[in-house]
């Protein structure tokens, strides 16, 4: 692709090139496009519904630090708070 990218896009070229090199003329184009366009900005990520609040996440942190279920699995950790009634 770089020794595509190489070439001129006014020689009239790409074709021949592309043809030699097995790389389709569409990528060539979308790649050489890609090179300069402006960078998209990143959108913000949207919190997800089932996110817990940050109250809720500071409680969960708080349980697993403990040194009592430090040294379990999520899964034995939740069997364990779940048994207690927390």
């Amino acid at each position: 692709m770089a020794a595509a990218l190489a070439a001129p896009p006014s020689s009239g070229l790409t074709t021949a090139v592309c043809a030699a090199l097995s790389v389709s003329r569409a990528s060539l184009h979308r790649h050489r496009a890609a090179l300069i366009a402006p960078p998209r900005p990143a959108k913000p990520r949207r919190a997800s519904a089932r996110a817990l609040t940050e109250s809720e996440r500071d409680e969960v942190l708080a349980h697993l630090r403990t040194p009592r279920l430090k040294d379990q699995t999520p899964t034995e950790v939740y069997a364990t708070l779940l048994d207690e009634g927390v």
